[in-house]
């Protein structure tokens, strides 16, 4: 398993009218953590695009435990948990600044080819960055 931490400024925009933060951001908050995990190992996705790999979500998990508000720093925990066939799993843990568990999420991403928009094999450039790091996940 990989880990990495992101930190995000809730922003007015991202809120509803109670004053918290819409549920459909944490999607968002998501998968700027998960990029930023991947950026980390020196793997964009603009670089996974750019080999005629596409990675769509095919699954998405939320547990919403306390409301983030406006101008909170919250803390994304990302765990790449695991590569099975064409499939990517990322675990995530969310916390306020006051470094309580705010919401707790999975996703799924499939490799999928560019042109056959077929599942496929993960992408070898993200394998050897993981294997690189001394990370087995397949």
């Amino acid at each position: 398993m990989i880990s990495h931490q992101c930190e995000i400024r809730v922003l007015y925009a991202d809120t509803d009218k109670m004053g918290y933060v819409h549920h459909s951001n944490y999607a968002r908050y998501c998968e700027k953590a998960r990029w930023e995990l991947l950026r980390d190992l020196g793997i964009s996705y603009k670089t996974i695009e750019d080999s005629g790999l596409m990675l769509p979500v095919v699954g998405m998990n939320f547990k919403f435990l306390k409301p983030a508000i406006y101008d909170d720093l919250i803390r994304i925990d990302t765990n790449l948990q695991e590569i099975k066939g064409p499939l990517m799993k990322f675990a995530y843990c969310i916390y306020n600044q006051k470094n309580e568990l705010i919401n707790k999420g999975e996703t799924t991403l499939a490799f999928v080819d560019e042109k056959s928009r077929k599942p496929c094999h993960p992408s070898l450039l993200l394998l050897k960055a993981l294997k690189e790091k001394g990370v087995h996940l397949v």
